[in-house]
């Protein structure tokens, strides 16, 4: 299935498990900006090299290598697949670029999806969850506690909070993705690219049958 989409979705959505999911199912490749960015680099190739050039000396890796790097991937091991876009673009200036990048590569969009949950389940989702450092196993004192609070049913091992699943860093999150994402929707929209919003909260397996029902439509 040669059909490029764009899988937007707050954090907490489901969006990477969704993404690899479709992926499977459909036969198409996961693009995930950071993890294209770190093989380039681990291969040395020229567009990777000038982005180890950036992160080395600390700086953000240009939307222009980022582009390159892509472009690379899209020549290369996705030529002849269906491309999933795990959370890139980000803004409206990487939307653009890719758009004119895939329109050079005839590779126009099928259509962009968004995963819409209610901001009081995402912050739930994600400020609810406990790791635990000694075996990995993962809880949500909501949805699913621990028997014994902050305490690893499997290893006894001690239940954490990332810092970046604190309630307050949730909501600045959220605001982030809305504030960023609603322009690339209308751009989008604005684009003729097909919109469509699929309801992320429900069960895995139901948002996932709504999506393959979507997309094979």
């Amino acid at each position: 299935m040669k059909k490029d989409l764009i899988l937007f979705g707050p954090p907490g959505a489901g969006k990477g498990t969704q993404g690899a999911l479709l992926a499977d199912h459909f036969g198409m490749l996961r693009l995930s900006t950071g993890d294209v960015l770190r093989d380039a680099v681990r291969r040395g190739t020229t567009m990777g090299s000038e982005a180890q050039r950036y992160m080395n000396a600390g700086e953000l890796v240009p939307d222009e290598v980022i582009l390159g790097i892509v472009r690379d991937y899209l020549n290369g091991e996705a030529v002849n697949a269906g491309v999933i876009c795990d959370g890139f673009p980000r803004t409206l200036p990487q939307a653009r670029k890719l758009n004119h990048l895939l329109g050079e590569l005839n590779r126009p969009l099928f259509g962009v999806i968004v995963l819409r949950v209610d901001d009081e389940m995402l912050i739930k989702r994600l400020s609810g969850r406990r790791s635990c450092g000694a075996c990995g196993a993962v809880y949500n004192v909501y949805f699913e506690p621990p028997r014994a609070e902050n305490v690893c049913d499997s290893c006894s091992g001690p239940l954490t909070l990332r810092p970046d699943d604190e309630a307050a860093t949730v909501r600045r999150r959220l605001e982030v993705y809305n504030e960023q994402t609603a322009p690339l929707v209308e751009y989008y929209e604005g684009a003729s690219v097909p919109i469509h919003h699929v309801n992320g909260d429900q069960a895995v397996d139901a948002v996932q049958r709504d999506l393959i029902t979507l997309i094979e439509k």
